[in-house]
């Protein structure tokens, strides 16, 4: 059984010595326990110092594309290199390498295909109590749209199954931390959480910039998760709530022209029409957006048979 721990890296060279040293050399249930860097297009010294602490493994993109791209790269070539449980953890130190056994535990004792580790939000200092409150919004939303019980959806602290990483796709450019969740709970994955721990803050996060730019890149990305994996149920939502609201102006000018001889209240009649034209367009807009999204999982089923049939061949 073969371990990688996989740590996307933009410009880590001070912190990336301090995580690779917290990292287990060895851990229970595996004869091989393997790091890998994706070097996201760094202009420092990250790849030099990771072969300098004895990292293997260097997957590089020769341009920074972000968090999310860097994620399902470093992916894509653990499972090449035979992985059978994949780690992936921050370049910042934030996680504590000693928690990694226990996040591979119910992989390896066949209870989950992935694991999310659970921080302790509301201990953790350096979180402001904006980023607190966004924290479980967005971890409650996840559960919601997923069917799953992650208490700490955000966290990038997590593990994964060789099958259950041949299974994921990241869409957001911002970061891969809600999508991949969802998609495990739409595939039926067994997703579990486990309490982890966090180190001392060693720089300021580089997903959140400021608050607002957080809040809104945060409503962004929940937005854009909810049009893509629940596209019938956003649309159809919408297309009632218009057509509804549009029909009761309608009536209200019914009201009017029928008690007051037909005078007056001509606006109401335009407005009732177009509202009830936008909500029938959406409606119908549904039913293209939901068999959309079927044709997107047949696509990702196809993905996945080829992934599994090109790894046979390396294997």
């Amino acid at each position: 059984m073969k371990l990688i721990i996989q740590i996307p890296c933009y410009n880590e060279a001070n912190t990336l010595p301090l995580t690779l040293k917290d990292l287990p050399s060895e851990v229970k249930g595996f004869s091989e326990v393997e790091e890998l860097i994706i070097d996201d297009g760094s202009t420092d010294d990250t790849v030099s110092v990771a072969r300098a602490n004895g990292v293997k493994h260097i997957v590089t993109l020769t341009k920074h594309q972000g968090l999310a791209r860097a994620f399902m790269a470093g992916l894509e070539a653990c499972i090449n290199l035979g992985a059978d449980v994949i780690v992936n953890t921050d370049a910042d130190n934030q996680y504590k390498g000693e928690d990694i056994p226990k996040l591979v535990m119910p992989i390896l004792e066949g209870k989950a295909d992935m694991v999310v580790g659970a921080r302790s939000i509301n201990k953790i200092k350096h979180f402001s109590f904006i980023k607190k409150i966004m924290q479980k919004l967005g971890s409650s939303f996840v559960r919601f749209i997923s069917n799953s019980n992650i208490m700490d959806a955000p966290c990038g602290f997590r593990a994964m199954s060789r099958e259950a990483a041949m299974r994921l796709n990241v869409f957001n450019m911002y970061t891969y931390t809600l999508e991949t969740i969802i998609q495990g709970g739409q595939k039926n994955m067994a997703i579990l959480s486990v309490p982890v721990g966090v180190n001392q803050n060693l720089r300021p996060s580089r997903l959140v910039k400021n608050i607002p730019d957080y809040i809104i890149k945060s409503v962004i990305t929940v937005i854009r998760i909810f049009v893509v994996y629940r596209p019938f149920k956003f649309f159809m939502t919408v297309g009632l709530s218009v057509f509804t609201t549009g029909f009761f102006i309608g009536l209200r000018f019914l009201y009017f022209y029928l008690t007051f001889k037909g005078s007056g209240h001509i606006q109401s009649l335009i407005l009732a029409s177009i509202l009830l034209v936008i909500g029938f367009q959406t409606i119908l807009f549904a039913f293209m957006a939901d068999l959309h999204a079927t044709n997107r999982l047949i696509l990702e089923d196809l993905q996945y048979r080829m992934r599994s049939m090109e790894n046979k061949k390396v294997d």
